[in-house]
């Protein structure tokens, strides 16, 4: 098949996720879809936020932050904390928080995982600057959890396409990451 020349378009999905910090003394949300993993050990994850963003000033100042991984339920109130500012509403008060060993990496008790992340280091880009935390705890709800492992349907979490501007779900599993090109191996 032929290849069209489409610009320079994001054409990859996206996990959506609460990213949260304290900010002038309250807990903040912002929906980010510019998160990766990017260290194994010690576990590490970045995320891209648009440098002027309040978010942004939370995390610089504080040095912590959080990662919550909201569930379809969350679709409506996830994209509230992506269209509304922390600058003139209070976020504090869309969700039932809890704190972990950090203190003030506030995290989303509805969410069924989150993460409380130490900064580790802020790499400044044109119009985002990219945060990369260590992970330095882990959450999760007991019903997506199996056999000691994360079970991502049970998780359900949100993906974001754009240029669309479209939120999806977890689709079905068609292979095993490892495994599924082993049989073109040749001996």
């Amino acid at each position: 098949m032929e290849k069209q020349e489409i610009g320079t378009n994001f054409f990859i999905p996206m996990p959506v996720v609460l990213v949260g910090t304290q900010v002038e003394g309250k807990a903040n949300f912002m929906a980010v879809g510019w998160i990766t993993r990017v260290n194994g050990n010690p576990p590490m994850i970045a995320c891209g936020i648009g440098s002027q963003r309040f978010t942004a000033k939370g995390i610089a100042k504080t040095r912590t932050f959080s990662v919550n991984i909201p569930s379809s339920d969350l679709l409506e109130k996830t994209d509230y904390c992506g269209v509304v500012s922390g600058k003139i509403t209070d976020k504090s008060k869309v969700f039932d928080l809890f704190y972990g060993s950090l203190k003030t990496a506030p995290m989303i008790r509805e969410c069924p995982v989150t993460l409380e992340c130490r900064l580790v280091q802020s790499v400044q880009l044109p119009s985002h600057t990219l945060f990369i935390g260590e992970i330095a705890g882990t959450y999760a709800d007991s019903r997506v959890i199996r056999d000691g492992r994360p079970d991502f349907p049970a998780v359900d979490p949100l993906f974001l396409t754009m240029p669309d501007n479209r939120y999806w779900n977890l689709g079905i599993h068609i292979g095993d990451a490892w495994s599924a090109g082993k049989k073109l191996i040749k001996e």
